[in-house]
């Protein structure tokens, strides 16, 4: 996440009369950094959209397309590791913990699968994680932008938390079948598995953790599309039951 949301948790679990308690916003130069990280952030997927326009334009076919925009990918979405030092410095108000781990997931996907396996990226599925991440990044950063300046235009807002419901189950849907047709590649050319015997005693094998992955979106994957629904049945005011700060998937 790339700036704080709006709005507090009720002191009675947001279920009673209270009122919610307001959040502090961040300092004059903080906000100034925080505007101009997510300006760049929103103008880099932009570019990754229009990359991705273009080349189906000039092919006339969706297919391969991550070739066009493999390197702003990689470092647009690398560069959201920084999110992870915002919330370290307390510059936004968020667990360092579940940022990272939201974060790394994504970065994970672009270093160590997609980049890595060669062979998954001519799939289609590839295409449908980058289009959802494309338009979901899009909106979030410039969700956070426009709230930073206190001028937030309701098509954005109404954005943010609506079409989660298509973009979350598109994205989710292209990570796993992206690992997963990765996963017999893994296995015939041992990537970055380690076997026994060795000096260090320790073997790892990277099937087998793309795997766990893959069971471990079971889990994750529902307790943030349930966050979604309860941010934007609630409008972020008061979105406490299912909170969970900075999910890449358009939660705050």
């Amino acid at each position: 996440m790339a700036a704080s949301g709006s709005g507090g948790s009720r002191a009675d679990n947001g279920y009673g009369s209270q009122q919610p308690r307001r959040r502090k916003g961040p300092g004059a130069l903080a906000t100034a950094y925080l505007v101009l990280y997510n300006v760049v952030m929103t103008a880099g997927w932009l570019v990754i959209a229009v990359g991705l326009v273009r080349a189906y334009l000039a092919k006339g076919s969706y297919h391969s397309l991550y070739y066009s925009i493999e390197k702003p990918l990689k470092f647009f979405q690398t560069g959201a590791l920084l999110e992870i030092l915002h919330c370290a410095f307390g510059v936004v108000p968020s667990s360092v913990v579940l940022t990272a781990f939201q974060v790394m997931s994504r970065v994970f996907l672009t270093w160590a699968v997609t980049h890595s396996v060669k062979e998954v990226q001519t799939e289609d599925s590839v295409l449908l994680f980058v289009v959802a991440w494309t338009i979901t990044e899009i909106i979030r950063y410039s969700f956070y932008t426009f709230s930073l300046l206190n001028h937030l235009p309701y098509l954005i807002k109404w954005a943010r938390y609506t079409l989660f419901i298509v973009l979350y189950p598109m994205g989710v849907s292209g990570e796993l079948l992206t690992i997963y047709a990765a996963l017999p590649f893994v296995r015939q050319s041992g990537l970055y598995s380690i076997s026994l015997p060795n000096k260090y005693n320790f073997s790892f094998d990277y099937y087998t953790f793309l795997i766990l992955v893959m069971i471990s979106y079971i889990p994750n994957g529902m307790k943030i599309w349930l966050c979604c629904f309860e941010m934007g049945n609630r409008n972020t005011e008061a979105c406490s039951k299912f909170k969970c700060a900075n999910d890449v998937y358009d939660t705050e």
